[in-house]
């Protein structure tokens, strides 16, 4: 018998595996140009040429001991590499010592979270949510509180985050550009929560930690800006990955970052280098961290994602849909007309699939990841507004 905790969990999988299993099906029934799959956020730019560039070399002449196990927190000249990439950013001097490398964005969480609870800390996530923030809070035994955003904007409401804030909260988990609405949160709205998050410190004496996963940081849209964490909250760590900005999702390349003047910096990140271990991740693949070193800055090209964006987005107002235009990542978020299940089947009946708000913790919408094929998106089109007949 396995876990009950694990059979419970199977009952509620992820939204999106479901989806992309179900488009299987379909695929297989109706073939797959006949199917409108947009359940899947899988990175379709490939890496830049500098990736491809690096990895011929180090295919070429391997440097000796390339394979070998390294130190937990990764090989010291990608340490040093991120964190030239992060002083950049943040404009000051960010030290190498402060950078963890990880398996991904993912593997950073869980590496983070079981570094900071204790059973039974709560830590604040705010809806919509990406779908497997509340599965890692449980790993390490944390009770994740769901703090709602307005539904107009999806902009967190400091009225909100004080109300879900008690004597257990540890941790806030902040994720801009989100997933599932593209939404950057700006700087303004992002200092009322520090704002919020520093009266709550001082009441109880205890840190309150801006977790900020920014997978999609370098994926945004018409010139806008994404706020510099930590800039904003003293108390944080930023969670990031390489799996959007290069095109390497599969390769579970990404690092952790905590900010020299966190309390107890020194000891977080010893903490997180113990985790790393014990969780069995071991250290980030040792390949793609010699990737990074020569690539931190690089990004893949976004004019394609933005084109799509643009595109799908003037489709569904076109249509009759509600729907806050996306920042950055690659997702769209509307509003469902009337029933949201009763619409993902009609979607459904149509070969169109989309992923149920109730899996972003945000129930009336549903989201669209447009990065497929501009082809797939025209022929879509014509589909969606079919859809759209039926509802409105």
């Amino acid at each position: 018998m396995i876990s009950r905790e694990v059979a419970q969990n199977l009952q509620n999988a992820s939204w999106i595996r479901k989806m992309f299993e179900e488009g299987d099906r379909l695929r297989r029934e109706f073939g797959s140009e006949n199917v409108f799959d947009f359940s899947l956020g899988n990175p379709q730019e490939e890496p830049p040429a500098i990736v491809r560039e690096t990895l011929a070399g180090l295919a070429a002449a391997p440097p000796k001991g390339m394979h070998r196990y390294m130190s937990n927190a990764g090989f010291p000249e990608t340490r040093e590499a991120v964190a030239e990439a992060i002083s950049c950013e943040v404009g000051t001097d960010f030290p190498a010592d402060c950078v963890l490398m990880t398996n991904g964005a993912a593997g950073g969480l869980n590496v983070t979270l079981r570094a900071l609870l204790d059973p039974g800390d709560e830590v604040i996530v705010l809806s919509p949510y990406f779908v497997e923030y509340l599965f890692y809070v449980r790993n390490s035994q944390g009770s994740p509180v769901v703090c709602p955003t307005g539904h107009e904007n999806f902009l967190p409401r400091p009225e909100k985050l004080e109300e879900a804030l008690s004597e257990r909260t540890k941790a806030l988990i902040i994720n801009s550009p989100n997933n599932p609405t593209g939404v950057v949160y700006p700087d303004e709205v992002l200092g009322k929560l520090s704002d919020v998050l520093a009266a709550a410190e001082r009441k109880t004496g205890k840190p309150v930690y801006v977790i900020s996963d920014e997978p999609y940081k370098r994926i945004v849209y018409d010139n806008i800006r994404v706020p510099e964490i930590f800039n904003i909250f003293p108390n944080s760590v930023v969670v990031n990955s390489y799996s959007k900005s290069l095109g390497l999702a599969g390769e579970r390349i990404g690092y952790t970052a905590v900010n020299p003047q966190a309390q107890g910096a020194g000891e977080l990140v010893e903490a997180l280098v113990f985790c790393q271990r014990t969780l069995g991740f071991v250290n980030a693949p040792a390949l793609p961290q010699r990737l990074i070193q020569k690539a931190a800055t690089a990004q893949i090209e976004i004019s394609g994602y933005q084109a799509k964006r643009d595109l799908l987005y003037g489709a569904l107002k076109k249509s009759g849909f509600r729907c806050v235009k996306p920042d950055g990542a690659f997702y769209l978020f509307p509003a469902t007309p009337g029933d949201e299940m009763d619409f993902i089947r009609s979607a459904q009946e149509l070969n169109l699939l989309f992923v149920p708000g109730r899996g972003f913790g945000c129930p009336g919408h549903f989201r669209i990841s447009y990065c497929v094929d501009e082809g797939l998106i025209e022929r879509a089109i014509p589909v969606i507004e079919k859809l759209a007949s039926r509802h409105f």
